[in-house]
């Protein structure tokens, strides 16, 4: 640029560059189906608002609405988009010039391009955001029915893997209807800004043409109007809100989906998917893949890449297409994929097939009431939980290498293990002894009001803060009473009971 010349105004003269074509306006006039329901009832809509505030002279408003009625009618893949003409709105003004003239013409007032396009897109996120929510709902019930019929299946819960604490199917299966519903409450949330109107707002300023812009809003059948005109045309922070929920929907249904994965394997066997969500081997005749449970977990990587994607693209200046360009297919891609993905869920969980007796082979083999029997040994001996836990665990130890289950364990394993640990700690609170059942159930024996000596030495522990000095001294001459976690005490090979 020389000294005192400007930099070059005015439209471009001759066609588009063919590289220009290939890298953008071909991918963006292949998301064109995707908009064009949405882009014909734009035009219909800006058109009948024009007529009616006398912008357009009722003839050629007659011809317009003719074209653009008999427009809806063409399906989207028949329709001449061309991305030689450039975006695709482009494309659809070089038809209504070829049917109608400069008639055709009149459609731009007081509408930019992007104005057409950011309406049609509201218009189809509005369709997918109801539709994906009614799916999350959807399997939001399934889960609560199948937590339902399963409120009695008993299981060890696990964490890492491991057992963690007797529990049921039920329990666990409802632990995913809550992040589901929470994502539907934020798909809601989305579908809010979605539903405001950014009919009117121009390029970023509005127009002098169009004074009430809630009458398109009307129209088309949105619940308000963008109440910022630039704010309406160019920000996008509601684009992250849906596809973080619906990204967040299926990584929750991935969740799911490990889990099931690991358990429909023989070494678990907890559960099985039906033969219409699995799939065989071509080579090895004995496998039963649970194929579906992997298009789930492959949707949420899916969606956790076209999140951050969309992410990378909005990093731009205000005021700018490329936050947009790419949008305009990924979202609703994103949303469809989330959508077919819940679905797919459901059937899931409906179809599976639950192996209650094996869930429960496997919680009366391990260890998984120990929690319950160290908070009910801290209760019934009153002394902290760690020093319960320490001598838990080391029953544990010597229970497992014994080849016990956890419902074997008794006071011939708590008492040395309690002696080995703490030889000078003793019971302070006598309570009734206690049965640990396999479910981690708790059931403790009556106890009279006022037990006599001899059932005060047959009791799980010794001492009371309201004992007599006479049933004090017999404690201190019996040395103790054993813990117990049968509903009889038993004592050690040397005759003492820890306490």
């Amino acid at each position: 640029m020389t000294a005192g010349s400007r930099a070059a105004a005015g439209p471009p003269a001759g066609p588009p560059a063919t590289e220009l074509i290939a890298a953008g306006f071909e991918l963006e006039n292949a998301d064109a189906p995707i908009l064009h329901h949405g882009m014909n009832l734009a035009d219909l809509a800006h058109l009948l608002d024009l007529a009616a505030a006398g912008v357009i002279p009722p003839g050629a408003a007659r011809r317009l609405l003719a074209l653009v009625l008999e427009t809806m009618d063409i399906p989207a893949g028949d329709f001449p988009y061309d991305p030689a003409n450039g975006e695709p709105y482009n494309s659809r003004e070089r038809y209504f010039v070829s049917r109608v003239g400069d008639v055709a013409g009149w459609l731009h007032a007081g509408r930019p391009r992007r104005e057409a396009l950011r309406v049609a897109f509201r218009l189809r996120l509005r369709s997918d955001l109801a539709c994906l929510m009614e799916a999350a709902a959807d399997l939001a019930a399934q889960l609560a029915g199948r937590a339902r019929d399963h409120a009695s299946t008993l299981m060890a819960d696990q964490t890492y893997l491991q057992h963690a604490q007797p529990s049921t199917f039920g329990h666990y299966v409802l632990s995913f209807a809550f992040p589901v519903l929470r994502g539907g409450r934020r798909l809601s949330e989305a579908l809010a800004w979605t539903d405001a109107s950014p009919g009117g707002a121009g390029c970023v300023n509005g127009t002098r043409l169009r004074a009430d812009r809630g009458h398109v809003a009307a129209l088309l059948g949105f619940r308000s109007v963008a109440e910022h005109t630039r704010d309406a045309m160019w920000q996008i922070d509601g684009l992250f809100d849906m596809v973080s929920a619906a990204t967040g929907l299926v990584v929750t249904q991935s969740k799911l989906a490990e889990d099931l994965e690991i358990w429909a394997s023989q070494e678990f066997d907890y559960v099985t998917l039906a033969d219409g969500y699995s799939r065989a081997s071509v080579l090895m005749p004995q496998k039963r893949n649970p194929y579906a449970l992997s298009i789930i977990r492959g949707a949420a990587g899916n969606l956790i890449g076209r999140l951050t994607g969309l992410l990378a693209v909005a990093k731009t200046p205000s005021a700018r297409s490329d936050n947009l360009i790419f949008a305009y297919g990924e979202v609703p891609r994103a949303l469809d994929l989330a959508l077919r993905t819940t679905q797919l869920t459901t059937g899931v969980v409906r179809t599976l097939e639950v192996n209650t007796g094996r869930m429960r082979a496997a919680l009366d083999s391990g260890f998984s009431q120990a929690t319950d029997l160290a908070e009910y040994i801290m209760q019934t001996c009153g002394i902290d939980y760690r020093t319960a836990y320490r001598v838990v665990g080391h029953a544990v130890r010597q229970a497992s290498a014994a080849g016990l289950r956890g419902a074997d364990i008794t006071g011939p394993l708590l008492g040395p293990a309690a002696r080995r640990r703490y030889p000078s700690r003793r019971c302070r609170r006598p309570r009734a002894p206690a049965r640990i059942r396999p479910c981690g159930c708790i059931r403790a024996s009556r106890t009279p009001s006022r037990p006599s000596a001899a059932g005060r030495r047959k009791s799980s522990c010794t001492g009371s803060s309201g004992r007599s000095a006479s049933s004090a001294r017999a404690a201190r001459r019996s040395r103790g009473r054993g813990l117990s976690g049968s509903s009889a005490e038993t004592r050690s090979a040397d005759g003492r009971a820890w306490s």
